[in-house]
């Protein structure tokens, strides 16, 4: 018989480097999962991506065990590190921070591919260029 689901915690955490402070602790903490446990197996998958946001959806069961999913970095971030830049322009329409070139957002949007909620690979190319756009990033070229 399958487990009986209390709960799904989504988190962002850096990659290799969970540990027990929030938001990690706190979160999985008011479900009693063992904390430690979790930060272990997380930084044991993502060590080969240390430093980047990596976001995984916690499923807690019943016995207070879990299981975990990670997904692809956000696309903003992946542009941020494309670009150069340390943030994203607080007023897009008027100030470009930075600029990528349609090559890299398309290599963003193969990486983001398998999260996006399209199969079509221009589809993820406009969705990439729309957040880059948001962020005041120009796609060039």
């Amino acid at each position: 018989m399958a487990k009986k689901i209390m709960a799904q915690v989504k988190l962002q955490c850096p990659a290799g480097q969970a540990n027990p402070a929030p938001p990690v602790g706190p979160a999985l903490g008011q479900h009693g999962v063992n904390i430690m446990d979790f930060c272990k197996q997380f930084n044991a998958k993502t060590q080969k991506e240390a430093g980047m946001i990596t976001p995984v959806i916690i499923t807690i069961y019943q016995d207070r065990s879990f299981s975990f999913v990670l997904k692809t970095p956000p696309a903003a971030v992946l542009l941020k590190k494309a670009a150069k830049i340390e943030k994203g322009s607080g007023v897009p329409n008027k100030q470009k921070v930075g600029k990528v070139t349609r090559a890299q957002v398309e290599e963003i949007a193969k990486i983001k591919l398998p999260d996006l909620n399209t199969d079509d690979l221009q589809s993820a190319i406009r969705t990439v260029e729309g957040t880059a756009r948001n962020m005041g990033i120009e796609v060039i070229g």
